[in-house]
């Protein structure tokens, strides 16, 4: 059957109304990690699918009517939300497709190839077609053939039609026949198969708002996985934000039946502590490594199974397969790496699907703590060496005072962003551009000065006291976190809201020479 996003719905095009006009039904088909199961395990699957999809449109305010068969499951709603909870149900996973169905009694086949004929007589007018018909349930009761309905269903249809095409038809009349009762559509939702979330227990997601972890997430959810999510934050509140706006997404389109907390844990002391007594060289892996410990530690709490991160093997220095070979054994927790094979563009195009991408393009993948020269072949004596004047009770406060969210029920708008945004540049500020020389030699704002973000970082607190500050970045996120520091520090600082593109359209207001794109 084709796959397509096109739904049939509304009047009867014989004029005959349905069961009740006002009302429209969906017939959801499980995925076939469903199908395949154990009599004891499908009920169980099932039981979970239910759960999710009744909340899925309770938290859309849809009232509904969920009746499940051994084959299928068919929701009833009204027809006034029939956009909305298509959208909805077509992310439950454990789903394998739906339709929107019209449902009609019958006792014979002259019955089903009757109202066969009036439904679909005028979307095959004129167009190629195909029938699709399948028996379901106990076939014993239905006393023909799918063949022989699709044949004479055919047949009563093609006099007005283009002809029939069974492999590219312009039009589809579908139809799955019970005992009794037809349900007739024409074509397929996709759904997103998988096992229904929550059904294989719970994990934890390291998270940091870039392309790689909120699509691990999603993938991990896909296979009934049911997660918190723990972001070590090393970019400041800024950074934070953004990260909640990604991982809400995520929450809001495809947690339903789940109730996911974000775990925000701040590690400006734990990344100063990696500083002052890790060789440079090893910040990356020993960084992992105590991300890693955050989570077990939240896992134990929240009684979780096993930590999911966005590793894809060599895409950074941490992940080369003997980084990960020596950052794995920082927790006895498994840990699940479902994108470690996908290429980059892999992870981007499925964080389109998912609905991450415009929202992680904007926050990349933030680490103040990049070497110029990481380690990419550390070992397991080196990395015990480097961690052993490390203080562990640094990280577990960190943990104990971290933040935590509900995201099905929280509301960004309350979250009040700091203060440290502008969207001007006030006379007789200092200027500071923190990306790279290359960049900053390729355009600046007149009279910035250049500091990169990483030498930046060590020298803010050596500024004149007594000026206002204005920096600015590609994204706004390195920024916004150097900005917080020296707010910390009391220095009048602000970062150009909206990174880069934003002051470059700022500067064009004004008339100032800017490059072009």
């Amino acid at each position: 059957m084709e796959n397509s996003s096109k739904i049939v719905s509304g009047k009867d095009p014989a004029g005959d109304a349905p069961n009740d006009a006002a009302r429209s039904i969906v017939l959801l088909r499980f995925s076939g990690d469903v199908t395949t199961k154990a009599p004891p395990t499908r009920r169980r699957f099932l039981q979970r699918l239910v759960t999710n999809l009744k909340d899925a449109l309770s938290s859309l305010g849809i009232d509904h009517k969920v009746t499940r068969t051994h084959d299928r499951l068919f929701v009833e709603f009204s027809s006034l939300h029939e956009e909305t909870a298509v959208d909805a149900l077509s992310k439950i996973f454990g789903v394998q497709s739906l339709a929107l169905v019209k449902k009609y009694a019958w006792a014979t086949l002259d019955d089903i190839v009757e109202t066969g004929e009036k439904i679909f007589r005028d979307a095959v007018r004129g167009r190629t077609f195909a029938v699709r018909a399948r028996r379901v349930g106990d076939r014993r009761a239905i006393p023909f053939q799918s063949e022989e309905v699709q044949r004479r269903l055919g047949s009563a249809l093609l006099p007005g039609a283009a002809g029939v095409s069974l492999k590219f038809p312009e039009s589809v009349a579908a139809l799955e026949i019970m005992p009794g009762e037809a349900y007739y559509f024409g074509q397929n939702v996709r759904g997103r198969g998988g096992l229904p979330l929550g059904c294989e227990g719970k994990a934890i997601s390291l998270v940091s708002g870039g392309f790689d972890s909120p699509v691990a997430t999603w993938l991990m959810m896909k296979r009934g996985v049911a997660l918190d999510y723990v972001f070590c934050n090393l970019g400041g509140r800024d950074h934070q934000l953004e990260t909640l706006r990604v991982m809400k997404v995520v929450s809001d389109r495809w947690s339903y039946g789940t109730r996911p907390h974000f775990h925000a844990v701040d590690f400006d002391e734990v990344t100063r502590d990696l500083q002052a007594k890790v060789s440079t060289r090893y910040w990356q892996v020993v960084l992992k490594r105590l991300m890693l410990r955050t989570a077990e530690i939240i896992a134990n709490e929240r009684a979780a199974w096993a930590i999911v991160t966005g590793d894809a093997l060599g895409q950074v220095s941490s992940q080369t397969l003997q980084n990960i070979a020596v950052i794995s054994p920082a927790t006895s927790l498994p840990i699940l790496r479902p994108v470690v094979g996908l290429n980059k563009d892999e992870i981007i195009q499925q964080a389109r699907e998912i609905g991450t991408h415009d929202l992680s393009a904007k926050v990349g993948e933030y680490c103040a703590l990049v070497p110029s020269k990481p380690a990419t072949r550390a070992t397991r004596a080196q990395i015990d060496y480097e961690e052993r004047d490390l203080d562990l009770s640094i990280l577990e406060r960190a943990v104990s005072e971290r933040t935590v969210l509900d995201l099905r029920t929280l509301d960004l708008d309350s979250l009040e962003r700091p203060e440290t945004q502008t969207s001007e540049i006030p006379p007789d500020s200092v200027i500071l551009d923190l990306r790279s020389k290359a960049a900053f030699q390729g355009w600046h704002y007149p009279d910035a000065l250049f500091l990169d973000f990483p030498n930046a970082l060590r020298a803010y607190g050596e500024l004149e006291a007594g000026r206002a500050y204005v920096l600015y970045c590609e994204f706004g996120l390195k920024s916004g976190h150097l900005a917080e520091l020296m707010q910390r520090r009391g220095l009048d600082a602000r970062h150009f809201a909206g990174g880069l593109k934003e002051l470059i359209a700022y500067a064009k207001q004004r008339g100032l020479t800017t490059p072009e794109f």
